[in-house]
């Protein structure tokens, strides 16, 4: 059989034809099976890069399909489709490879964004697994193939002296990237460095980096080292570097390029051999547009770029990351937990994370430190997770709980109605939209205040705009 890119796995005619029709303008050649025994055929003889899976199919489990699939050399990613109260069976399959999973009802924008995600994982995937195969850094937890890619550019930057430039968002692990750089390479067991340009007044900032001699300023009591003798002979990190005072780069611009610097109020300058790192939560050639970063800096500085991904584009690493915080914070706290309740995984798999790792190592350690069993449940996490309404529905919100098991709470959720327009009934994710733009609008562009109106998480107005193809910023 002909190559496919994606394969679809569906029984029902009807939704087959739905489905297809959402995916008619991505040009994706797609090919449908109604059974599981003519898709096991087609896996093997087309190897499609992307299954969409629905569970319950006439004569086999759908589980049983991923578990074949998982079994092949080169497995195409899987994206599960499933019924309003099978979530813990998606998050089953999650923890067995899938790639993601979506429940019904979804409209067309939802499942071509999916795919498109799954598609270009699939991409990423197969470049990393032609690269030769690189161990994670101790100090990684995830197997994804985005962080694949951070770890191949550690293990080939690390034999090197160029800089790095490591960009990403806040608590994406920006300064681990720099510490296993510097572990892996030849200065292992020399000195690593690190200064948060952002944290250091600027007019302390040169004394900082450079050090400074006794008199030089009002306060500089006696002779004094700086960051730049410290890290002879080994590694100096500057984080947020594009908060660095414009004249201060003019310096360390010089330093860069020479290795040599000058202790402020001295007047011989000093030689060191040291490996610059440097990290921005920010986009450094927009910084540059800007005016906040040197050009002639940045390309002194971005010779080998490393991006690490955000946490909600790392597929399972959610869950393997929430498996190791919570492992380790109930040792370090003496508690016995020991397992997340699905319902927990499935909002932990669906929530945005804009604090990233960050976020997630937060949580985890509040919900260990607040509480004592052997498995976390939604009820003990923090209260925004409870107004995060189910996926696809902007109205779906937890009402008062009506039922308590073993001690276990579970929200119940009920729907608002909606009024039709001239008995007109509109798309869901129509109405959606309109009411998040309205209310935006109507808030002066402020999201986090329209969230606040709309009764969700800001979070869910940045992803449900983001899959609509609208630009916040």
């Amino acid at each position: 059989m002909k190559k496919i890119d994606i394969l679809l796995i569906e029984d029902s005619f009807s939704l087959t034809q739905t489905y297809i029709e959402y995916l008619k303008d991505t040009k994706h050649t797609i090919y449908h099976c109604s059974n599981g025994d003519e898709a096991l055929s087609v896996i093997d003889t087309a190897n499609p890069s992307l299954v969409i899976l629905d569970l319950k199919l006439p004569d086999m489990n759908g589980m049983d399909i991923l578990d074949y699939i998982n079994t092949k050399n080169e497995t195409p990613n899987v994206v599960i489709i499933t019924a309003h109260g099978s979530v813990e069976k998606a998050v089953e399959a999650m923890q067995k490879g899938a790639f993601d999973f979506i429940e019904k009802p979804f409209n067309a924008r939802r499942l071509r964004a999916t795919v498109q995600n799954a598609l270009n994982n699939k991409k990423l995937k197969t470049i990393v697994d032609t690269l030769e195969p690189s161990p994670h850094p101790k100090k990684f937890i995830g197997s994804s193939y985005p962080m694949k890619a951070v770890y191949h550019m550690i293990r080939s930057a690390s034999a090197s002296n160029a800089a790095v430039f490591i960009t990403g968002e806040s608590g994406t692990g920006k300064e681990i990237c720099a510490v296993e750089l510097h572990n892996r390479s030849k200065r292992q067991g020399k000195p690593f460095v690190a200064l948060n340009c952002g944290a250091i007044p600027h007019d302390l900032m040169e004394s900082e980096i450079f050090g400074h001699k006794k008199g030089a300023f009002t306060g500089a009591l006696a002779d004094r080292d700086g960051a730049a003798s410290s890290a002879n002979g080994g590694t100096l990190f500057l984080d947020e570097i594009c908060e660095m005072d414009m004249d201060l780069q003019i310096k360390l611009l010089r330093f860069i390029q020479t290795k040599t610097f000058r202790k402020v109020g001295a007047d011989v300058d000093v030689s060191v051999d040291i490996r610059f790192l440097c990290a921005t939560n920010k986009d450094p050639l927009e910084q540059v547009r800007i005016g906040k970063l040197r050009e002639d800096l940045y390309y002194r500085l971005h010779v080998i770029p490393i991006h690490m991904p955000p946490l909600n584009e790392r597929d399972n690493d959610i869950i393997e990351l929430s498996e190791f915080f919570l492992n380790r914070f109930s040792l370090e706290e003496h508690k016995k937990f020991s397992a997340f309740h699905d319902d927990v995984l499935a909002l932990f798999s669906s929530y945005s994370w804009p604090g990233n790792v960050r976020e997630l190592q937060n949580i985890i350690h509040q919900v260990v430190v607040l509480h004592d069993a052997e498995t976390v449940s939604t009820s003990m996490l923090p209260d925004f997770f409870h107004s995060l309404p189910r996926e696809g529905s902007l109205y779906m919100k937890p009402a008062m709980p009506k039922s308590t098991v073993n001690g276990d709470t579970t929200p119940q959720y009920e729907t608002s109605q909606i009024t039709l327009l001239n008995g007109d009934v509109r798309p869901l994710w129509i109405v959606e939209k309109e009411a998040i733009e309205q209310t935006i609008i109507k808030c002066a562009g402020n999201v986090v205040k329209a969230a606040a109106c709309l009764e969700v998480s800001p979070s869910t107005v940045y992803r449900k705009m983001r899959n609509w193809g609208i630009d916040l910023n």
